[in-house]
């Protein structure tokens, strides 16, 4: 045992002394045994996070067969009913990590270890981590079963590899040559930032689309540009793989001043603990208000990205008023190193009298390397320190126990605790209360609400309008594929329908003739569903017994009687 451990440290350390040079191109291998074709790519810009690795088309289809990609153990077994569903992660030899997520369900061995585990914590949601010995894979062999689980939004197979610190890495990085693309980046829209108070570009202040004029070789220029100040050009930009009609992120965007490299960003790698500062590469209020994104090509304060791997003046062109005329050139590539270029001619146009964008202020100033509290009759709010990018006047309206807290197009790093006192309401109402962000296209919904004597808090991070509700209504159960006194011998799964429309599902919990069995929530369709696979359910007549608890409280009990031969 100390052998086989002393082996695979020095393994490991040979990898990580050679980790900065060539990385190795033949070592893994696809996990899907079919033609490899993506819906996502590495570093993709999606909400609050960049996406870690690269999502396989699974043809439409669950349960295809999904092998390691080099050789290793199964060292951690995660299933929760969002985020990545069911995944597997697998350690190798050479101190990288595999990840296979939103599986179906996994491969005999592991499958028989996961059941035995969740029948003993009597919880479908469970997270395992194996010792080196137990699950030993090798390179092909299958270890699991694609599908749709957790917060999939199709079939496919989530597989991303990971550095020895479990930093995300470009898959493409280490091969994967069968994936074909030889088209251009698509570039949808060009804009301007006049940053400085005293900036402009074309006499505008703040924001400004500029229009892009296509040369015969494909690439774009702009018009001539008059500016003045510190200014900054941001992007709107997807790519296309071969024979995929999905809009992908693209690998890498670098910018030019006259010839001189100011700006790259290149998506190699990162890490999660930074993933959330995509709130800062990205225009947070105009994809809010948009739904489209703005790749920003300049560094502002308190944006530590490490996808930045150039940015000289942080990416800003300065223009003063002897300043001569000036080019700025963008060249956005892909992996496979189609590349398309934007060229901006810019002259200096000093102006008096441009209308500054500058925050409207408050009462309220916030402070970004501080903590602040406000308080005001039954609502408090604090705000922890490097909460916020920059320092922020808010503007915050309180009406008895509700709470219009900023805009919700101010991006918010770190969650905000917002508290209200509830010392008016019994006891008893005040268990049926909760906390909800009330939508300004109208709806709301339930907010985590934490109680603690007579007050009830949630930490958010959005800004918006957050008001106290009442639920006394308990969740819903019906079943889905069999009735009451039914015999259910050729049936393989056992499905109800829960439900519940205020505060949504807490906890569940099934039994037959006493004794717990285990049932599968897809939160997507509100289904609860039991494999009879799992046990040996033998009675001639069972009693079902299914309680569903709600985020208040409320408890509904649905019982039922099946009969059963194996």
């Amino acid at each position: 045992m100390y052998l086989k451990i002393f082996l695979y440290l020095f393994t490991l350390s040979l990898s990580l002394s050679s980790f900065s040079q060539d990385l190795p191109k033949d070592y893994f291998e696809s996990p899907l045994d079919i033609p490899l074709l993506l819906s996502g790519t590495f570093g993709e810009l999606r909400s609050n996070h960049f996406h870690a690795g690269m999502d396989i088309k699974t043809k439409g289809t669950t349960g295809l067969s999904v092998q390691a990609s080099a050789e290793g153990y199964v060292g951690r077994i995660k299933i929760q009913h969002g985020g990545y569903g069911k995944a597997l992660y697998i350690y190798h030899p050479n101190g990288y990590q595999t990840v296979y997520a939103h599986l179906d369900n996994f491969s005999p061995e592991i499958q028989k270890l996961v059941k035995e585990k969740q029948y003993q914590k009597e919880s479908f949601e469970i997270e395992l981590f194996p010792e080196e010995s137990d699950l030993i894979v090798s390179q092909g062999e299958t270890i699991a079963y694609s599908g749709n689980s957790g917060s999939s939004g199709g079939p496919h197979l989530h597989f991303e590899i990971r550095d020895y610190q479990s930093k995300p890495m470009n898959p493409f990085l280490f091969g994967f040559d069968e994936i074909q693309d030889s088209q251009k980046p698509t570039v949808f829209a060009l804009h301007s930032y006049a940053i400085g108070e005293d900036s402009h570009v074309n006499g505008n202040s703040g924001r400004k689309q500029l229009k892009l004029i296509q040369k015969n070789n494909g690439d774009f220029m702009t018009e001539s540009i008059k500016v003045y100040g510190d200014i900054g050009f941001g992007i709107e930009v997807t790519d296309r793989l071969d024979l995929s009609y999905n809009k992908n992120g693209v690998y890498s965007i670098k910018t030019k001043l006259n010839g001189k490299p100011i700006f790259e960003n290149t998506f190699d790698k990162f890490s999660f603990y930074e993933t959330r500062y995509i709130n800062r590469l990205l225009d947070f209020e105009f994809y809010k208000t948009e739904k489209r994104r703005i790749h920003k090509l300049f560094v502002e304060p308190n944006n530590p990205l490490s996808v930045y791997t150039d940015a000289y003046n942080q990416g800003v062109v300065s223009v003063f008023k002897d300043s001569l005329n000036q080019q700025f050139e963008i060249e956005v590539s892909d992996f496979k190193g189609n590349t398309q270029s934007i060229t901006i001619p810019i002259e200096s146009d000093f102006r008096v009298g441009i209308e500054p964008n500058t925050q409207k202020e408050t009462e309220y100033l916030a402070k970004a390397d501080a903590a602040s509290v406000f308080e005001e009759g039954k609502i408090d709010i604090y705000i922890p320190k490097n909460a916020l990018y920059e320092d922020t006047y808010l503007e915050i309206n309180i009406e008895g126990l509700s709470v219009d807290l900023h805009n919700y197009t101010t991006p918010l790093h770190k969650s905000v605790t917002i508290g209200f006192d509830v010392s008016q309401y019994s006891q008893e109402d005040q268990r049926k209360l909760y906390i909800a962000q009330v939508n300004p296209w109208g709806g709301q919904y339930y907010v985590s609400t934490y109680k603690k004597k007579d007050r009830l808090t949630t930490r958010t991070n959005q800004f918006g309008s957050y008001a106290l509700f009442e639920d006394s209504t308990p969740p819903s159960i019906k079943p889905k594929n069999f009735t009451d006194k039914q015999w259910v011998s050729n049936f393989r799964y056992l499905e109800l329908e829960i439900n519940d429309e205020e505060t949504g599902i807490e906890s569940y919990r099934a039994t037959v003739n006493g004794k717990f069995i285990l049932m599968e929530y897809d939160y997507k369709t509100n289904t609860l569903i039991h494999d009879f696979n799992d046990d040996k359910i033998s009675d001639t007549k069972n009693e079902l017994k299914v309680v569903v608890i709600d985020k208040v409280g409320n408890t509904a009990i649905f019982e039922a009687e099946f009969s059963r031969k194996n």
